[in-house]
C-alpha cells in the first residue's frame, strides 16, 4: 500500500476553523551510541506516538559529537525518526556533519557528510515520520537549489520554518573550505529568514515559529552574528509573537532574551531551548491563537528515562 502524500497545509491542517493545535520539540538525542541511549529515545518516541501531536520537530544533533558519523548510524536514527507519528520535521545539527572531522567521529569530510544528509533525509520536499507530508523547501528557488533542509509550513495561522544554523560557530571555522560553506549557507539562511517573515506578514499570520540547532543566545560567535541581527530586526518589525526553538546546550529553558533591562529590542520573542544528551524528554508546545501569549509549554517526560 502506498503511503499517502499529503501537503502540510491540507493535512490538518485540515482543521481550518480550529485555532488550537500542539507540536512536540526534541533535539540532541539519541546521544552516546550505547543500546540504552537508543532505548531511551525509543521510549520517548512511544510516548510521542501516544500523544499524537500535529507534528514533531527534531532540531538536530541526532548523535553525540564523538559517535562515529557512519552511514549506518545516520540511517539508523533516520529509521527511528520515521517511526514518529504522524509527521517529523528535521533540521540538521553540527554533530551529524560539521564535527565529523573529529578523530572519535571517524575523521570524515564534513561536506561529504552534509551531502549524505541532504540526499537521505530530505527527499522530494517531504518530511519524515509515519505519514510524510509535503513541505515548502528553499530548494524550490533555483538560486538556493542545494538547501533542501530549509523548509516552511503553516497551520492555524502560525508560520513555521526551519533554518540550518548549527553549533561549532555555524561552521565558520577550521579552514577555507568550511568558511566558504558557511558563507553560502549563511546567505541562504538570511534569505529564508527574511522570506519567512515576509510571508507571515502577507498572509496575516498570528505568530512565527523558527527551529534551528544552534544556541545563538548564550554563545557569542561571529558565525551567528548575521542570523541573530536579522532575526531581531525581522521579529521587531513583525510585532507579533515569535517563538525561537533551538538546542545545543541540552538544558530546558523558556525565556524572553530580548525583554530585559539590558536588551528590550524584541519583547514579544520567546526562546525555547529543548533538553538533550542525558535529558531524554521533549517539550510539548500548545498553540492557541485566541490566547494573547499564543504558546504554552509542557514537558513530555518518560519516567523510565529519568
Amino acid at each position: 500500500m502506498k503511503t499517502p502524500l499529503i501537503t502540510l497545509s491540507i493535512l490538518a491542517f485540515s482543521s481550518a476553523f480550529a485555532a488550537r493545535h500542539s507540536f512536540i520539540a526534541i533535539g540532541d538525542m539519541p546521544y552516546g551510541g550505547k543500546p540504552e541511549d537508543y532505548a531511551k529515545f525509543q521510549r520517548l518516541i512511544d510516548r510521542i506516538n501516544q500523544i499524537q501531536p500535529a507534528f514533531t520537530v527534531h532540531i538536530g544533533d541526532i548523535k553525540s559529537g564523538s559517535t562515529p558519523c557512519t552511514d549506518e548510524e545516520l540511517l539508523k536514527v533516520k529509521g527511528m525518526l520515521n517511526s514518529i507519528s504522524p509527521v517529523l520535521v528535521y533540521t540538521p545539527g553540527d554533530n551529524e556533519w560539521t564535527d565529523c572531522h573529529r578523530e572519535k567521529a571517524g575523521k570524515y569530510n564534513p561536506l561529504e557528510r552534509l551531502e549524505f544528509l541532504r540526499k537521505n533525509y530530505f527527499q522530494n520536499g517531504m518530511s519524515l515520520g509515519k505519514t510524510p507530508v509535503k513541505l515548502e523547501s528553499q530548494s524550490e528557488n533555483t538560486a538556493f537549489a542545494k538547501f533542501v533542509e530549509n523548509t516552511r509550513w503553516d497551520r492555524d495561522g502560525i508560520q513555521y520554518a526551519t533554518l540550518h544554523v548549527i553549533g561549532s560557530d555555524n561552521n565558520l571555522q577550521r579552514n577555507l573550505e568550511a568558511a566558504q560553506e558557511y558563507f553560502e549557507r549563511n546567505a541562504a539562511n538570511l534569505a529564508w529568514l527574511k522570506g519567512t517573515f515576509q510571508k507571515a506578514t502577507s498572509t496575516g499570520a498570528k505568530a512565527v515559529v523558527l527551529f534551528m540547532q544552534a544556541d545563538m543566545i548564550n554563545t557569542v560567535s561571529p558565525g551567528f552574528a548575521d542570523t541573530l541581527a536579522t532575526l531581531k530586526s525581522e521579529a521587531a518589525a513583525f510585532k507579533k509573537p515569535v517563538l525561537l526553538v533551538h538546542g545545543d546546550s541540552h538544558i530546558f529553558i523558556i525565556d524572553r532574551p530580548f525583554n530585559t533591562d539590558a536588551d528590550n529590542s524584541v519583547p514579544h520573542l520567546t526562546r525555547l531551548e529543548v533538553p538533550g544528551d542525558g535529558r531524554v524528554y521533549g517539550i510539548q508546545v500548545n498553540v492557541d491563537t485566541e490566547d494573547a501569549s499564543v504558546f504554552s509549554f509542557k514537558p513530555v517526560v518518560v519516567p523510565e528515562n529519568q
